[in-house]
This record gives C-alpha cells, structure tokens and sequence, in this order.
C-alpha cells in the first residue's frame, strides 16, 4: 500500500482507547488519508476522545454496530473504504465471565459481518485486531511464535480466536486482504478506567485499596499505545495479506510490580495493596515473539518507565476522565487489558 495515497480507512470501534488514538495519528502522519469512525458507543466508547479531530476535515463519525448488517452495509456504501482497521470489540475478561453474549455477538458475527462487507466492497486491506490472550497460558521461558496453537482460556480470549478464525477462512477462500494483529498489553490516555492501569492510578489518587487477583505474580507484558499505532501502520503499508504478526515488547513483569511502579511514582504507600480472590482461569503468563514485524522495520520506541510517567501525568491532569459515571458502576478490574 502506498504511503502517499489517499486513502479511505473505516475504523471501527474508534471512539475508544486504542482506536481513537490511532485514528489522531493517522489524521497527523497522513493529513491527505480519509477516516471514518464507525462506533456503536457502548460503556467504553467516548466521543470526547476525538474533540481534537472532530472538525477535521478528513474526518467523520458514524454511531452503528458492527454486528447490524444492515447499517455496516450503508457506511460502506456511502464511505467507500479501501481499508478497514477493526477494532470494535468486548474487550474485558471479568465481563466476558459474567456474560459470554455480547463477546459472541461482537467478537464473532460483528467480525464476520464486517469481513463480509469488505468482500462485497473489494477494498484492499483489512486489519484485525487481535489479541496475546488467544495463545492462553505461556510457560517461562518461552514465547509464542504466529504459529503457537490458540488456546484460549476465557470467553473474551475464546471469541478473539473464533474472530481470528474467521478472518483466516476469509483470507483462505476469498483472499480477503486481511492481516492479524495479535498485541501484548496497551496502556495509555484515555483508556477507561476498570482496566488495570487507569483503576489502579485511580484509586491510588482517592487513597483506596488497590484491589489485586490472587498473589499478583501473573506475568504481562506492556506496550505503550502510541507504540501499537505505529505497528499497525507497519502493517498497513508494508505486511502481506493473510499473515498474522504479533506486537510485543520486552516489558514483561508481574501485576504487583507494575502496581508498585505506580504507587512509587504517586508517592503512595505499598500497603495501600490488596490481595483478592483469584479470577477463574486466570492465565498466569502471557508472552510474545515478535521478530516477524520486526523484519518489517517496528519496534517499539517508548519504555515503559516513561511511558508510565506519561500516562500518570495525563491521569492526574485529567481528574473527571476517572469521575465518568460509569466508573461507579463498574467495580470490576482486569489484570489482563
């Protein structure tokens, strides 16, 4: 794909975390590149993570939901895509425990919906969203190849390989230009608050215990999502069509030690700390290779010391992103995502 281009990007799910950040730096790298947003604006989705590029003239935003054919039908139709990046998807382990459906509803037909559309519409590149939570449970010291068996151990992880799954028969029966992307732990700005990072700042900020599942020596690594938009680029313009490339870095520690790292940087106290039943299931290491994107010229630039920094820095300038009402009513939290 070239570079210099114009293209036409739908992006779904973009009005949240990761996909209203790439979605800015598309707008920023490749001013003369067209984006539509296309998102449903459930719990997670929050159109004020693109005030900054709303009135760009590139830029729309249309409010549907990936598994409603009808209306994914009209946004191609009217919009006329080359390139679709998916992102649109149930993304919270605790959720997906308490209730499979919408996991399945999204993750799983909204994909096959959308693959279906791009068939229809010819376009020429379509990037998958995926996830590390599909390989399941990685033993030290190995890592996984793109290759590893997908054994997923929860319904969000589960529906993230049918989704995969899916994508790979598109590639295999209609060469469907799709490529997987497969990434490690994002963390950043704007990403909602019953995920591990924002919800452990959060409560460090009000002096509240800091829940942790289990003894919090689960092993995760962490990617900074600035990092993650670049790759998906790399992809974008220089992968091949029905592979599957995995985003890592070498950032790998447990949840108690990015919990401390937290509290050490907001000069809060360690006992604020506090071990909780164990989720069900609960992978206890994730771990990717990630030389095949490598090759292709990625790596990730931004470390994780200052990545944490920056991301607290935006947590404590920002205080009504951890006040949404929505954070009241969802006391759950993810030590996955």
């Amino acid at each position: 794909m070239d570079a210099t281009s114009s293209h036409r990007l739908l992006v779904t799910g973009g009005a949240g975390f990761i996909g209203s950040i790439f979605i800015r730096h598309i707008l920023r790298e490749f001013p003369h590149w067209h984006v539509l947003c296309f998102d449903a604006l459930t719990y997670a989705g929050n159109l004020h993570n693109l005030d900054d590029v709303n009135s760009h003239p590139h830029f729309q935003f249309t409010r549907g939901d990936v598994t409603d054919s009808t209306k994914v039908a009209q946004v191609f139709s009217n919009f006329l895509p080359d390139v679709v990046v998916h992102f649109a998807a149930e993304t919270h382990v605790d959720r997906g425990i308490k209730d499979p459906e919408p996991f399945l509803r999204t993750n799983i037909l909204g994909t096959q919906i959308l693959l279906d559309a791009a068939r229809r519409n010819a376009i020429s590149r379509f990037i998958h969203i995926s996830t590390d939570e599909v390989y399941g449970t990685v033993p030290a010291p190995a890592s996984c190849t793109e290759t590893a068996p997908l054994t997923p151990t929860n319904n969000y992880a589960a529906s993230k390989a049918a989704g995969d799954m899916l994508a790979q028969v598109a590639w295999t029966t209609w060469k469907t230009p799709v490529i997987i992307l497969r990434s490690t732990n994002n963390y950043g700005s704007h990403q909602f608050p019953e995920k591990l990072i924002p919800l452990m700042i959060s409560r460090a900020l009000a002096n509240q215990p800091l829940p942790v599942y289990g003894s919090g020596l689960q092993m995760r690594s962490w990617i900074h999502v600035r990092d993650f938009c670049t790759a998906i680029v790399t992809v974008l313009l220089y992968g091949t069509s029905g592979e599957i490339y995995n985003v890592g870095t070498d950032d790998c520690l447990t949840n108690l030690q990015i919990i401390e790292t937290i509290l050490h940087i907001l000069d809060a106290p360690i006992n604020s700390i506090q071990h909780v039943a164990d989720r069900p299931g609960h992978d206890q290491r994730y771990a990717l290779n990630w030389q095949k994107i490598a090759a292709l010229g990625w790596k990730p630039r931004i470390s994780l010391a200052d990545g944490l920094r920056e991301t607290i820095q935006w947590y404590c300038s920002h205080p009504h992103w951890l006040e949404q009402p929505a954070t009241a009513h969802h006391c759950h939290f993810d030590t996955n995502k």
